[in-house]
Formats: structure tokens, sequence, C-alpha cells
């Protein structure tokens, strides 16, 4: 059953005048959806009966149903596995900083894109999720901290802009002034490389942050651990991000997971700080570099480096003027890298 929150305000005006109600329902009721974030149809109070029942007839409003929440006794992050309406299972992320309340959330059901050191993708893509359901994510977290949300990633399970449609609808949703109005200044968006969305994504000019899952400064090691990257090589994301950058005068930040004896060499750094400094807009350029030590699954050998290593690999860029900070771990304690908390759910209740 399709869900009333992935309809947009006008969509769900239409829909209402359909029925014969007048437009001001629409607003009354996509405050429930989005603002008091109620669960189901009969906290609506001020919605009658029968037009309540007449929409749950083709329309459920219930928030995704999260069947276990794990604390981080290290740093307080909260890791949800939410069940979907259908039954499929996704994870979501809660981490509280200085600076506010950050959640990743998850847009598809698995992933497609075969990354080597990511979990999400052992199994495949199962489906997209609706706007409504990454919406629902962010309710939930908001609903069960008691906490409003502050900045919001599309970092987890799923390649956002393989679901282009449901993800930049959930975009101008999240960030409706009838709805939680999230600043699109704090939204950031990690895609592996889908180079014609990337495009898209500028044309539409959402004001989004984008995160280029980089992960090697060559096509050669990229192909190791991307398979994205037979698709479509640097000499056609690089130029992708820069006219992203263009449109939307946004920082982009690079993505790069650091695996031991793959791309952790101070080579690797110097011919990453090649790339970037080759960009056309090297002097206007907003850019940042975020390492991130490979998070190990069990069903890989990948290993992180050391952590000296690692840094010996950030000073090399900062020498060359490139900002580059080491992604600090949350919740370390309770699962691994992205997907693994997924998948370790569904193993345990098979």
């Amino acid at each position: 059953m399709n869900n009333l929150r992935n309809l947009e305000l006008e969509d769900l005006k239409k829909l209402l005048e359909s029925m014969g109600e007048k437009p001001f329902r629409a607003k009354q009721i996509y405050q429930w959806l989005h603002v008091k974030l109620v669960d189901g149809y009969d906290e609506m109070t001020n919605v009658s009966k029968g037009l309540r029942d007449k929409l749950a007839e083709s329309y459920s409003a219930n928030l995704p149903e999260t069947v276990e929440i794990l604390t981080s006794a290290i740093d307080g992050t909260k890791k949800f596995i939410n069940r979907m309406q259908d039954g499929h299972i996704i994870e979501s992320v809660w981490m509280k900083y200085q600076h506010g309340n950050s959640v990743c959330i998850s847009s598809q059901v698995g992933c497609r894109m075969g990354c080597k050191f990511c979990a999400s993708t052992l199994d495949g893509l199962a489906r997209n999720l609706t706007s409504g359901e990454m919406l629902g994510q962010v309710y939930l977290m908001q609903k069960l901290t008691g906490e409003r949300v502050d900045n919001i990633v599309i970092m987890g399970s799923g390649e956002p802009l393989d679901n282009y449609e449901e993800f930049t609808r959930f975009i101008r949703m999240i960030s409706d002034e009838n709805g939680l109005n999230i600043s699109r200044r704090n939204i950031t968006v990690s895609t592996c490389g889908l180079v014609p969305r990337i495009r898209n994504l500028a044309d539409e000019n959402y004001g989004i942050t984008l995160a280029l899952s980089l992960h090697a400064p060559n096509d050669e090691t990229r192909k190791t651990l991307m398979p994205i990257a037979n698709k479509y090589s640097l000499s056609e994301i690089m130029p992708a991000i820069e006219y992203y950058f263009e449109k939307t005068g946004r920082r982009v930040t690079f993505e790069y997971s650091v695996v031991e004896g793959v791309n952790d060499n101070k080579d690797e750094a110097n011919q990453l700080v090649k790339l970037i400094q080759s960009m056309k807009n090297k002097g206007k350029l907003q850019c940042h570099v975020n390492l991130i030590p490979v998070n190990p699954i069990k069903e890989r050998d990948w290993k992180r480096p050391d952590r000296s290593k690692i840094e010996a690999f950030q000073h090399v860029l900062e020498r060359n003027g490139i900002a580059a900070t080491i992604r600090r771990e949350m919740g370390s304690d309770i699962s691994g890298s992205c997907g693994q908390l997924r998948r370790d759910y569904l193993e345990n209740n098979k």
C-alpha cells in the first residue's frame, strides 16, 4: 500500500480535491505527517473520521517499525534497524556532535554498485526506498530521541543517485517550510560517481553538499575497488564535479576509504594531489578530502592501515594546500561498516 508521506503538499492537495475535500485539509494532514510526525491516522484529531477512513483505504500513514536500537557506550551514537511495510530491513544512524545532531539514512534496500569495501552491496539491490520511507527514518529518530535533527547525510545503504526521483523528492520535502524545514545547506549526499545524475543534480541546484566516493587517485586502482569505475572514468567524473561546483558554489567533499596495501601510500597521495590540482577551477574550487580508515567486513580481506600511515597521507595533501581530515569514528563499538548491521540482523533473525 502506498504511504501518504510519499506525497508532496501539492500532490496531497490534488488528491483531497479529487475526493471532494477543501484544499486547507491538505495542509492540516501534511502537518500531522511531517511536523507532528504521527504514526497513523488515529492521532489526526482535527480530521474527520470519514476522511481518515477514506484515505486509509488506499494509503498508509504509518512510520517504519524500529525493531532494534544499539547505543554506543563510547559516544552515544545510536544505530537503528527499521522494518518497512513490506518486511524489508534497513539501517539508520543518529550521531551527536557539538554542532548538532546528525543522522545518516539509507536510500535503497541493499545496493547494486558493488563497491568492494561495503557490506550494503553484498546481496545486491532489493529495491529503492520511497521518499516517504527516507523521511520516515529521519522522523523516527527525531521522535525516539526527543531531539531535533540538524544535519542529514544520505550515506547509508544504497546509491542515492541511482534512486534519483525519490531522493530529490525527499530533498524537497525535508526542506519544505511546511514540514521539518531542514536547511538544504545542512544536507549532504554521497555518490560513487553517476556522472549524468551529478549533472542533473547540478542543474536542479538544490544547494546541498555533494560528496564523491573517490577512494583512489587513478582509474586502475579505482576499478579494483568500485565496479562503477568501469563505466565512468575519472576523466568524466572530475569535470562533472567541477560542473556541480560551478552551478551551486557548494564545497565538494572527496571521500577516500584508506585500505592497507591498496591505496594508502605516499605515491597515491601525490597522485591525488595532482588529480585535484588538475581541475580547471582549482583556484576557486572549494573541496575537502575525508580520509576514512576502512572498516573491515568479514566477507572481504581488507585491512585498515596504521594510524601513522593515514596521517602521513593526510600530511601530503595538506602540504599541497588541500584540506584533509581523518574521519572520526562514531559508534565503533556497536557495528562496523555501512550495511553490516542490517546484514547481521538478517542473519540472526532467519
